[in-house]
């Protein structure tokens, strides 16, 4: 015999229908336990929160030429670059980043000059030359994520297009773009919040008064 229920009203009795096995324990969504929040420091959002639309950055991926320090650094060691940015989006010591970049573009400018000097098949030549363009993207893609982040944390656009292609393609002025735009948004930043202000010097002010004889108060 099938389960059934009758659902009652003022003005008539509606027909009863069948009851499907779980219905009645579906679970229900509570708006207060389902808050919004951020997605960096996981805290509560107000219902009326809408996130930010991303931000064009502040200068070009051709821009090299408005910071020339971080262009020259950027262009002849971008390992040092490439580190000093994560150290400072991430706090991970410039070193060590500086030192796993250093490491494959060693290996593939020794394997480009092999390819250059010695005499291989053509055969050889392909294979070695499809693994350093497999290992390229690899690589690109690797380096990529810091550019991600940093994205993700102020709102950036991809610009001019996806984070691991500008990589890829672009990789020494990729770096020094992200290097300005952290400037600017980081480093610039933590200078003026540990700017000291003296205080003004203590002006004391004399309560005694010379008294004229014959004189009086009003």
């Amino acid at each position: 015999m099938s389960s059934s229920y009758v659902k009652l009203t003022k003005e008539q009795a509606a027909p009863t229908e069948d009851i499907t096995p779980g219905e009645l324990n579906q679970p229900i969504r509570v708006p207060q336990l389902h808050r919004k929040r951020c997605l960096e420091c996981q805290q509560e959002l107000p219902e009326s929160h809408n996130p930010p639309s991303d931000e064009p950055w502040m200068t070009g991926i051709c821009g090299c030429a408005e910071d020339p320090e971080s262009c020259k650094i950027g262009l002849f060691c971008p390992c040092v670059l490439y580190g000093k940015n994560l150290e400072t989006l991430e706090g991970t010591p410039w070193q060590e980043a500086c030192s796993g970049h250093a490491c494959f573009l060693v290996a593939g400018a020794a394997m480009m000059v092999s390819l250059a000097t010695c005499q291989m098949s053509p055969d050889t030549v392909w294979c070695i030359s499809e693994g350093l363009l497999c290992g390229w993207f690899i690589f690109s893609a690797t380096i990529s994520s810091g550019r991600e982040q940093m994205q993700k944390k102020f709102h950036l656009e991809n610009s001019p297009c996806d984070s691991c292609c500008v990589h890829a393609l672009m990789h020494p002025c990729a770096i020094c773009q992200e290097h300005r735009e952290m400037k600017r948004l980081i480093i610039d930043v933590e200078k003026k919040e540990d700017t000291v202000i003296d205080p003004p010097a203590v002006q004391e002010m004399s309560t005694s008064t010379t008294v004229k004889p014959g004189s009086s108060s009003s």
